[in-house]
């Protein structure tokens, strides 16, 4: 089996560069529009305060702790197990584990960022009075239609990732990530300008602390793991790029505060938005039982609809900046999801990078075109490999770090870049959390949706 010398590898050219692609890899359609629904369900900021909670207790020690692994091996996340397994056998499977997580939520996550842009043409068609195309492209289930847009939207992820780490994936999320900051908050400022936006404000900022009970404290903890992009591998394969004098907790901690920043402030876009869409005459209810629309019918019927309401340039505009801000967002987390299989195939099989991106590219979009015509497959992939297999590998992380190589081993890898830090404060309260306080909830989530999928 060949290997690649970690020389050549790549690595990141500035801590910013780094900050910026691992926050990309976070950022991703669940903060623009999962956490949004999430807080309009459960009680507005009393599950942000919970949220904001998890993600520092739960995610950024499992952070720490993927990128200590992935800058201590500098490899990708099977290498880094092997490397670290001392000869034994299962360790090197936590790895495999992360890496066909990744892989198969790629599969999915790619024909749903192929709607964001498929609706960047409805929204043209629209306003151009081109019913039947609108219809056409807005038609989430026709599988012709998603196959087109999927591999367009994967193609886009492997030339980004053909240019390897300083070249193709820091210097595209420098870029995307201020473009998708930018057009968030221009798109705020106008939709606090309509009718229904302050409704929406007054719920998003007033806590319903009679909505805290067991159900909501566990979507916060599933919430934070998830939108940290942790347990797939592709923290320790960004961080297996890091200069050894960098400063692992502190950067996790400004991604960290970057990724859940991006939640928050999406929450102001997207809840005023649908109080706004209320207030024009759409319905955001679901008329049977009540509740909230679903995130999928929110984004994709009830937000279009009201775009169509404001009418005229303006309402284009609204329309095509918004579902190219949740293509931004979408392609920054594609980015990391198909480095993780590719830098194993780098590593471990001695491809060249360009080859490996568009042989690992094109092998998830053969799977993708499949899910685009069988939609079915999106709900089995995402409870399996993402509700399931996402704590599953953050629990491995933490039980493998805590009880087989050791927090003390990973506390001297943070010396590099944070001298003195394995005789802080921090060095105590984190190897706490990760034997112990992190992988409880994280377990105490695990089996809860295990139990959950069971039942239904």
């Amino acid at each position: 089996m060949a290997t690649t010398d970690p020389k050549h590898r790549g690595t990141w050219n500035s801590k910013i560069g780094f900050i910026l692609a691992a926050a990309g890899s976070a950022v991703g359609l669940g903060n623009i529009w999962g956490f949004p629904t999430q807080v309009a369900d459960n009680g507005g900021a009393a599950f942000i305060l919970i949220y904001l909670i998890c993600c520092f207790i739960i995610g950024f020690p499992v952070m720490v702790a993927e990128l200590t692994i992935g800058r201590k091996t500098q490899k990708n996340p099977v290498g880094a197990f092997k490397a670290l397994s001392n000869g034994n056998p299962f360790v090197p499977l936590i790895g495999y584990w992360g890496v066909l997580c990744g892989v198969m939520i790629l599969s999915f996550y790619v024909v749903i960022s192929g709607w964001t842009l498929a609706y960047v043409f409805e929204e043209l068609f629209y306003f151009f009075n081109y019913d039947a195309a609108a219809a056409y492209v807005g038609d989430l289930g026709n599988g012709v239609k998603n196959s087109i847009f999927t591999l367009f939207f994967m193609i886009l992820t492997v030339l980004v990732v053909t240019g390897g780490v300083s070249k193709g994936i820091e210097r595209a999320t420098k870029l995307l990530m201020p473009v998708l900051i930018g057009i968030l908050l221009i798109l705020i400022v106008y939709i606090f300008t309509l009718e229904g936006a302050r409704e929406g404000i007054v719920m998003y900022f007033r806590p319903d602390f009679s909505t805290i009970n067991p159900d909501l404290l566990l979507s916060a903890m599933g919430q934070a793991f998830f939108s940290l992009s942790l347990g797939m591998g592709a923290l320790i394969t960004y961080g297996s790029y890091l200069n050894k004098n960098q400063n692992i907790v502190e950067s996790a901690a400004y991604v960290t505060i970057f990724d859940v920043g991006i939640a928050v402030i999406a929450g102001l876009l997207v809840i005023p938005a649908m109080y706004v869409a209320q207030a024009g005459g759409v319905n955001i209810m679901d008329p049977v039982t009540g509740a909230l629309h679903s995130s999928t019918t929110l984004v994709f019927d009830v937000l279009p609809e009201m775009f169509h309401n404001v009418g005229g340039l303006i309402g284009l505009l609204l329309g095509v900046t918004f579902f190219l801000l949740l293509g931004l967002a979408a392609l920054t987390s594609s980015i990391s999801l198909l480095e993780v299989p590719v830098s194993y195939v780098i590593d471990e099989h001695g491809l060249k990078r360009k080859k490996a991106a568009w042989i690992v590219g094109g092998l998830v979009g053969i799977v993708s075109v499949v899910v685009s015509f069988e939609l079915g497959l999106i709900d089995i992939f995402v409870s399996i490999f993402n509700e399931v297999g996402l704590p599953l590998g953050g629990l491995m992380i933490c039980l493998f770090l805590g009880y087989f190589w050791k927090g003390e081993n990973a506390l001297l890898e943070m010396e590099n870049g944070n001298e003195g830090v394995s005789n802080s404060s921090f060095s105590k309260i984190w190897i706490i959390f990760i034997k112990f306080i992190s992988p409880i909830l994280i377990a105490i989530v695990l089996f809860t949706t295990i139990w959950g999928l069971i039942k239904s």
